[in-house]
């Protein structure tokens, strides 16, 4: 894809995400309040025989829809590392060190405000997420004020943010496991290698195996989307087709982005962004649980990446994004307090109180906001400076 088509597929992809939280804000606070909390309740049963799945709407979405969310995650992640912006140590020290510095400090945030509550402490991981489709979108309607190499640098960083989610919800927020469910998952895992190893390219196959790993996943106590990154992680990179070479992973990943970007996410965020604006609600942002969401999108990521980079630059292991100064990565260390989706996600799995979940939803929703509107004034501010300073005489931090 060519850098003008990528750019506009991903303004129009956070747009579309951005209206249909809108949406579902607005349908939440008018006459239509019902018929949204009945579509989002809404039983759905798959049967086959004497097996069956029944969940309400949205865990379907939260459950099944968002396995594609997870699947492209993991096929990004494998093509940079591979072959992209991290498949060398160099290229990977600056994104590495901003993510690791981008998770701590929200973390510890949370943690200072909810140490001793073991309820709210199950919500430690919400602030730490970046949501790489808002966060990329707001740098690409800054333009040309926000060079290449900056949107190259929050792009590896939201992917080493997204493997940290994932490795987050795996190790912390898996239930009680089903012994039987897990081996059945680990023949599914065996089978995807398979796959692999002898070069299978043929969809039909991956959506087999992809579907009995999904239900063995699902059954086990793990969280079923995590199924996704295995299949992802076991599509072939290379192979020779016809006695041509083909890549199976970014033939797939170029088919699934738009249905990901701009189905997926978008009713993802529509079925979860429902906020009702009421007294209880907005003293519900004051609560410790709420002050570590808000303060560790907006405070914590931007200290832990700035934080972070700083001490890897200063000491050699790192170096800046090329043709960017200090402002502009304080910039980006703001734009990636946007935690929207995975933070939603992750704040689904930890609380099960719909108060407490409605209470962290609207958090989410205020740090990402306000993380977003600093840091595109800080960008544009630093674009303008940068329009007519050399990018050496704008770094003005020691």
């Amino acid at each position: 894809m060519n850098p003008k088509a990528w750019s506009r597929s991903q303004k129009v992809a956070g747009l579309t995400t951005l209206a249909a939280m809108l949406l579902a804000f607005v349908l939440d606070n008018s006459p239509a309040e019902e018929w949204y909390g009945l579509v989002h309740h809404l039983p759905v049963m798959v049967r086959v025989g004497t097996f069956a799945i029944d969940k309400p709407l949205i865990l379907w979405i939260n459950d099944g829809l968002m396995v594609f969310f997870f699947l492209l995650i993991a096929l990004e992640l494998k093509r940079e590392i591979l072959e992209g912006q991290l498949s060398t140590a160099r290229s990977i020290a600056t994104p590495a060190f901003a993510a690791l510095g981008g998770m701590a400090a929200p973390a510890l945030i949370y943690t200072a405000f909810n140490a001793g509550d073991p309820v709210a402490m199950r919500g430690w991981a919400i602030p730490t997420a970046t949501d790489t489709v808002l966060a990329l979108t707001v740098l690409v309607l800054l333009g040309t004020r926000v060079p290449t190499s900056l949107k190259v640098f929050l792009t590896a960083l939201a992917i080493f943010d997204d493997l940290g989610a994932i490795l987050v919800i795996a190790l912390f927020y898996t239930e009680r496991l089903a012994t039987p469910s897990l081996v059945m998952a680990a023949f599914g895992i065996a089978a995807l290698i398979g796959l692999n190893v002898f070069k299978v390219t043929r969809t039909a196959a991956y959506v087999v195996v992809g579907v009995f790993l999904w239900i063995a996943v699902l059954k086990s106590g793990v969280h079923a989307t995590l199924a996704g990154v295995a299949i992802g992680l076991a599509i072939p990179m290379k192979v020779t087709q016809n006695g041509q070479p083909f890549s199976p992973l970014r033939e797939t990943e170029h088919q699934l982005y738009p249905w990901v970007a701009l189905g997926i996410v978008p009713v993802f965020a529509f079925f979860n962004s429902g906020i009702v604006l009421s007294v209880s609600t907005a003293n519900a942002l004051v609560s410790p649980a709420s002050l570590g969401i808000v303060l560790g999108l907006l405070v914590g990521k931007q200290l832990g990446i700035f934080g972070a980079v700083w001490l890897a630059v200063r000491s050699g292991v790192a170096k800046l994004p090329e043709g960017t100064n200090w402002w502009q990565v304080y910039g980006v260390a703001l734009v990636a307090g946007i935690g929207f989706t995975m933070s939603l996600f992750i704040a689904g799995l930890a609380f099960s109180d719909p108060a407490v979940f409605r209470s962290a939803r609207l958090s989410v929703v205020v740090g990402s906001l306000f993380s977003a509107v600093i840091g595109a004034a800080v960008l544009w501010c630093a674009g303008r400076k940068k329009s007519g300073v050399s990018a050496k005489r704008e770094e003005p931090f020691p």
